[in-house]
């Protein structure tokens, strides 16, 4: 028998269990009403409901009175209109403006399914939902009321960075940054060499007019303290190089941050062929590249090895296929 997975995974798949969750009812609710010949859908209700609770609404009251967004209440309202249950006329004293409202034939069916229908729903929804010492509605009010202080988003990206740090673009005026930062951890272990030093006094020419990149990490106390670049290579490959942060803010996540950020930055470039070469005395960094993806690729030392005589640590990183 195989596991459920999303219930395995716990708050990680939330989103996704609610998901289901949501499809599951939804296709019950499908089979309820063709059972019962409703010509309307279950995406109807929210309107529908509005306008029965309130009467006539203007589009922009129904979209406050639902949480639905102002295209969707467009759309329900067509295809209620359609049918024949709802219309539209001009407000009284705004002529500008226009009101839904439910026709006799909405109201009828409004009326039906007030007396013989949403009754049973709404028990049948209570029994599904009831458990000791919970309120799974007043528990997903409080839900909605976190996201509406916070958005889950904003949560993620909070827990993900507390360091509050960011992403500067690379400017002329920021390169003795990456000479800096680039130097710095190099010298730390290795001696400068002649590839070293061509890229860390010349980045424009050797990263950014080839139609690389390099991003700085910036700390809101400490100001730029890390650094990454996207070099393309002759071939058509893209080398992850020079990334380093600052010995004095080392602690702050800015290289969790970083590889995030390059990462997202390499997708958005669509490269295909990305790889970094590296040395074995660099065991937090290797540590780093495997925990986002990188693999030990021979194949890269064979092709690109070369290149620094410190390099006995190549890796590679597998990029989606091109949309």
């Amino acid at each position: 028998m195989s596991q459920d997975i999303l219930a395995q995974v716990g708050y990680l798949g939330l989103a996704s269990r609610l998901k289901r969750l949501a499809d599951r009812l939804q296709a019950e609710a499908v089979s309820v009403f063709d059972n019962r010949a409703y010509p309307i859908q279950t995406t109807h209700f929210p309107l529908i409901a509005a306008l029965e609770a309130n009467g006539p609404l203007s589009v922009s009251a129904a979209v406050e009175a639902t949480g639905v967004s102002q295209p969707a209440i467009t759309r329900i309202h067509n295809a209620l209109q359609m049918m024949g249950l709802t219309d539209t006329r001009p407000i009284e004293g705004d002529n500008r403006q226009k009101e839904i409202f439910l026709t006799p034939a909405g109201e009828a069916l409004v009326s039906e399914m007030r007396a013989s229908f949403w009754p049973a729903v709404q028990e049948a929804a209570e029994q599904l939902c009831l458990y000791p010492d919970h309120d799974l509605l007043a528990e997903i009010c409080l839900v909605e009321s976190r996201l509406a202080e916070q958005p889950l988003s904003a949560r993620i990206e909070t827990l993900a960075n507390p360091a509050g740090l960011k992403i500067v673009e690379f400017s002329d005026e920021l390169a003795p940054h990456f000479d800096h930062i680039s130097r710095e951890w190099v010298e730390e272990m290795f001696r400068l060499e002649a590839e070293d030093i061509a890229m860390i006094e010349n980045p424009r020419a050797k990263v950014i007019d080839k139609g690389g990149t390099i991003l700085f990490v910036e700390d809101p106390e400490l100001g730029i303290i890390g650094t990454c670049a996207l070099m393309p290579m002759a071939d058509g490959s893209v080398e992850l190089t020079k990334m380093g942060v600052l010995a004095s803010a080392r602690g702050r996540r800015a290289g969790d941050f970083l590889m995030r950020q390059i990462l997202k930055r390499a997708r958005q470039m669509e490269i295909q062929d990305l790889f970094l070469l590296t040395n074995s005395k660099c065991a937090s960094a290797i540590r780093l590249y495997e925990k986002y993806g990188f693999r030990h690729d021979d194949d890269i030392m064979r092709r690109y090895g070369h290149r620094y005589e410190r390099c006995n640590v190549t890796m590679s990183y597998a990029m989606p296929a091109r949309s």
